[in-house]
């Protein structure tokens, strides 16, 4: 037996190489390596690497790719590994000259990689074709699996450790406002994944990008022209064994709240700054008071118990492209999609605790409580994309809009004791809504050694919480459970960026040596605007 593996050992080999251009020595994927009179041969990879394993002994090798000269190698003596580097040369005189207008796409993983190992800055990035492959609903469950990105709360982005703060973050060639009060942080989980293209997470500088990053620059575009004519429906839907067919918690709200716009029903009369009708009789001094029940506020605490048949998730795609016997063409994508998810989280340990007692050997709480949280998330989106190219296919002109509305509806409950010590009984009545609005018109022009391309925009964000609710309930008075403090909070998040920006390219050429010469220019105005008022219970 020995004997037998000994010689099938000796007997193999294996032929490796790569394939590249002669002139620009860049690797030819898919060109086709084969042992001739046989059946054996491999394909060259995406950096021209192929490997072919056959017997020991002496072969005739042709090596042959669309467009090149075939190779034709004689009397190739094989013993274990040898290696065969092949250099073609670009048949000229069978094409002639062969002229291809084409649309470059950046929706598929081989683009993206081709286009990572030209580029002179160090970047990854995603695409349409590798997120149709997953479950991913929107952008933050998309870019966290790019490496070297880390997703905080489900929506924030970490690049390369370093939070969000440090990292911009552009759509379709314009800036996006953040969302957040406190941070300039854009929330990825307000874009459905069906509305993406491609996204490109640079790591290094370059003159094209903002100089304001530090962990990443982060490049998000939408899709645009269409390839054919479709419609598209798409209906799913998700069971969770925890939460559907079972009992869930939920505030009162209004018929609105099922798109994701339930901010009327828990509005403030007089809005963030207005003057507010105070109660008679506690008009002016330290007793001042405001009448609660001439102010417009939602005194309807009661909850409801529904029991959620499962979560839903809708998807509609109209794509067309019109083209002219004069060569213009007109493109158009629209898109609307919805999902309505319910989550449910019970006997959640939420404690805080004060300095260890090392003396005891135990923990000290000053806070040791569970709690039950019950979550409806709904989200609509909306993409309408407009392209014109006329007859020249070097210009290249698009009208881009996205839309997405996201809320959450949270009811929690949290029992247990504090450090005094307290038995506690608490319950938060949560709602938020965000909007993000993102319009941009550009034009792209291709010219025989120079390229140019500009763009305006137009981002809108709103975050909105209003009437957030906290009922804090303690037996710290007496014996029975008591309300100790109820305070209502309403705030509101509006930002507006207006932006644009132009670059230039001009390629030249001194023999062997091809530099490069890029200019541009990029502005932007932005407005923010927060407001917050606060009420506490008194009597």
């Amino acid at each position: 037996l020995l004997l037998v593996l000994s010689t099938m050992t000796a007997l193999a080999g294996n032929i490796k190489g790569t394939v590249l251009d002669k002139q620009t020595k860049e690797p030819l994927t898919g060109a086709t390596i084969q042992i001739t009179g046989t059946a054996q041969g491999a394909v060259a990879d995406i950096d021209g690497n192929y490997t072919l394993n056959v017997k020991d002994g002496t072969y005739t090798i042709a090596v042959r790719y669309i467009g090149y000269k075939d190779v034709l190698l004689n009397s190739v003596k094989v013993k274990a590994e040898t290696v065969l580097n092949f250099e073609m040369e670009s048949d000229a005189q069978t094409l002639g000259e062969v002229s291809v207008t084409a649309q470059a796409k950046r929706n598929n993983e081989v683009a993206l990689i081709q286009e990572q190992r030209r580029s002179l800055v160090v970047q990854s990035g995603v695409s349409a074709q590798q997120i149709a492959k997953t479950q991913d609903s929107n952008a933050s469950e998309v870019i966290r699996r790019v490496p070297g990105i880390s997703i905080i709360d489900e929506k924030f982005v970490m690049v390369r450790g370093l939070s969000q703060r440090y990292n911009n973050v552009w759509m379709n060639g314009s800036a996006v406002p953040s969302s957040e009060a406190d941070s300039r942080a854009f929330s990825f989980d307000i874009i459905p994944s069906s509305q993406l293209d491609n996204m490109v997470i640079v790591k290094s500088p370059a003159p094209e990008y903002p100089a304001d990053f530090t962990g990443g620059f982060i490049l998000i575009n939408t899709k645009d022209m269409p390839g054919e004519n479709s419609f598209n429906i798409s209906v799913g839907g998700a069971i969770n064994d925890q939460t559907h067919f079972k009992d869930f918690r939920k505030a009162k709200g209004s018929s609105m709240d099922r798109l994701g716009f339930g901010n009327g029903f828990r509005s403030l009369d007089a809005g963030m700054k207005g003057t507010l009708n105070m109660h008679p009789g506690y008009e002016t001094g330290n007793t001042a008071r405001i009448d609660v029940l001439n102010n417009g506020f939602n005194n309807d605490w009661t909850l409801k118990t529904i029991k959620p048949v499962g979560d839903l998730k809708l998807n509609m795609a109209y794509n067309r492209k019109w083209e002219t016997e004069s060569g213009r063409a007109i493109g158009m994508l629209a898109a609307v999609n919805y999902s309505n998810s319910y989550k449910t989280y019970l006997d959640m340990e939420n404690s805080l605790y004060g300095p260890y007692d090392t003396n005891n050997d135990k923990y000290v709480y000053l806070r040791k409580a569970t709690d039950n949280q019950y979550s409806n998330d709904i989200r609509l989106g909306a993409l309408l994309n407009l392209t014109f190219q006329p007859r020249n296919s070097n210009h290249r002109y698009e009208f881009k809009n996205i839309f997405n509305q996201i809320s959450k509806d949270r009811y929690s409950e949290r029992t247990g004791f504090n450090a005094q010590p307290d038995n506690i009984n608490n319950m938060e009545y949560y709602y938020s809504s965000r909007t993000t609005y993102n319009t941009q018109f550009t034009g792209r022009h291709n010219f025989d050694d120079s390229r140019f391309d500009w763009s305006v925009g137009y981002a809108y964000a709103n975050r909105n919480l209003p009437d957030r609710r906290l009922i804090e309930r303690t037996d710290r008075t007496n014996e029975t459970m008591g309300i100790y403090r109820i305070s209502r909070e309403f705030t509101k998040l509006d930002e507006h960026i207006g932006s644009a920006n132009i670059n230039y390219r001009q390629d030249f050429q001194f023999g062997d040596i091809a530099p490069t010469l890029k200019a541009g220019a990029y502005g932007e105005y932005r407005t923010r605007t927060y407001n917050t008022r606060q009420f506490q219970y008194g009597w």
